[in-house]
C-alpha cells in the first residue's frame, strides 16, 4: 500500500507576489487569537505561499527528512517540481539556485536508495501555476499548450518514466485567487478540454495520472465528473480537519457543510469507480490523519483504495522541521494501529 508525503521542491505555488501583510510578526498573535493552539504554525505558512525569487529548500533539513520518513513507514515521495529544477527546454521559469537535472537525478537515486519510490508533481491549476512565470498569464493558448507539453514530457524523462505523474488541478476559483495580482479562472468545456491535454500528454510520457480531486466538490455533479475524467486517473481527494461526522440533527455552519461534502466526496468517488489516494494533513489539525485513514478504509472499497498521502504544505527549511518531522510521526501512529 502507498504510504506517500507530498514535497515541495518548488515553493512558487501559490501567490505571484509578495503582499506585505503575508509577512506576520514572528509570534504569529494576528492569526492565533480564536484559533487552536495547533495554529502556531500560521505565520510559518503565510510565509511559504509568497513569491520567492530564490530556491527555498534546505539539503540538511532534506536528508534528515528522508530519514525520518523511512523509519516512519512512508515508501512513496511525491516531489513538486514547479521552478526549482533548470528545465532544458525551459531554462526561463527556473528560479536561483534551482537544482540542475543532474542534481535532481543524484537526489532521487538517493531516495530509491533508501528504498523511497520517488513521483512528479506539476500543478497546471491556474491558482497554483505562478512557477510557469510568462506563461502562467497565456493559459489555453498555442504557446502554453506547447510550454506544457515540453515540461510534461522532460520532467518524465528525469524521472526515469515514472509509473505516477501528479498534475495538480486544485482550487481553480476566485476565492483562493483574491490575493493576486493576475487572476484567470477556466470553466466548463475549456477546463475539461485543458484537464484532458494534461491527461494525454502525461499518458504520452508513460505515466499515469493523478489530480486533486476538488472540482467534484462544488463545481459538478458526479455524472459530468465521471464523462470528463477517464477512470485510469488516480483521485487524491483531501480532506484536512478533525471533524468526521456531523449529526443530522445539528444545524451545521458554512464551513461544517463544506466538510461533509468534501467526506461525501471519497463516497462518491469510489462509486464512480475510481481508484484514491486520500490526502491527509496536519495543516489545519494534528489529529487529521489518524482520523482519515479508518474513516478512509470504512468507506472506499478495498480495490480502489491504493494507499494514503500526508501534506504538510510546508516548505523544506529549518524553521518547518517540526512540521515536517510531525507529519512522519502521525503516518507511523497511525499505520501502527
Amino acid at each position: 500500500m502507498i504510504r506517500s508525503y507530498l514535497v515541495h521542491l518548488s515553493m512558487n505555488m501559490w501567490n505571484d507576489n509578495r503582499p506585505a501583510e503575508r509577512f506576520l510578526p514572528n509570534d504569529g498573535s494576528a492569526w492565533r487569537e480564536n484559533m487552536p493552539e495547533h495554529y502556531h504554525r500560521i505565520p510559518h505558512y503565510r510565509r511559504d505561499i509568497t513569491w520567492h525569487d530564490s530556491l527555498s529548500f534546505n539539503e540538511t533539513v532534506w536528508r534528515q527528512l528522508l530519514s525520518r520518513m523511512v523509519n516512519s513507514g512512508i515508501n512513496t515521495i511525491f516531489l513538486d517540481v514547479g521552478d526549482a529544477v533548470v528545465f532544458r527546454s525551459h531554462p526561463e521559469i527556473a528560479v536561483d539556485g534551482a537544482w540542475s537535472p543532474r542534481k535532481l537525478k543524484e537526489e532521487l537515486q538517493r531516495c530509491r536508495d533508501l528504498g523511497l519510490a520517488v513521483y512528479p508533481k506539476l500543478n497546471f491549476s491556474s491558482c497554483h501555476d505562478a512557477w510557469l512565470r510568462q506563461y502562467s498569464r497565456m493559459l489555453s493558448t498555442p504557446l502554453y499548450y506547447q510550454v506544457c507539453r515540453d515540461l510534461i514530457a522532460e520532467t518524465a524523462e528525469l524521472f526515469d518514466a515514472p509509473p505516477h505523474f501528479h498534475i495538480g488541478m486544485d482550487e481553480e476559483g476566485y476565492a483562493c485567487q483574491k490575493d493576486f495580482d493576475y487572476i484567470v479562472i477556466r470553466r466548463n468545456e475549456l477546463w475539461w478540454s485543458d484537464l484532458n491535454f494534461y491527461f494525454d500528454e502525461v499518458a504520452r510520457a508513460g505515466c499515469r495520472p493523478w489530480m486533486w480531486s476538488d472540482k467534484l466538490w462544488h463545481d459538478c455533479d458526479p455524472a459530468e465528473f465521471a464523462r470528463n475524467v477517464p477512470r485510469n486517473v488516480v483521485q487524491n481527494n483531501w480532506y484536512y480537519w478533525a471533524d468526521y461526522s456531523f449529526p443530522e440533527d445539528q444545524e451545521l455552519t458554512p464551513h461544517m457543510k463544506d466538510c461533509k461534502k468534501i467526506l461525501e466526496c471519497f463516497v462518491t468517488l469510489d462509486q464512480l469507480g475510481y481508484d484514491q489516494v486520500p490526502t491527509g494533513s496536519d495543516w489545519a489539525s494534528p489529529y487529521n490523519y489518524e482520523r482519515l485513514v479508518p474513516f478512509c478504509t470504512q468507506c472506499i472499497s478495498p480495490e480502489h483504495l491504493l494507499g494514503f498521502m500526508t501534506a504538510p504544505w510546508a516548505s523544506t527549511t529549518p524553521e518547518n522541521m517540526e512540521t515536517l518531522f510531525d507529519s512522519c510521526d502521525q503516518v507511523a501512529r497511525t499505520h501502527a494501529k
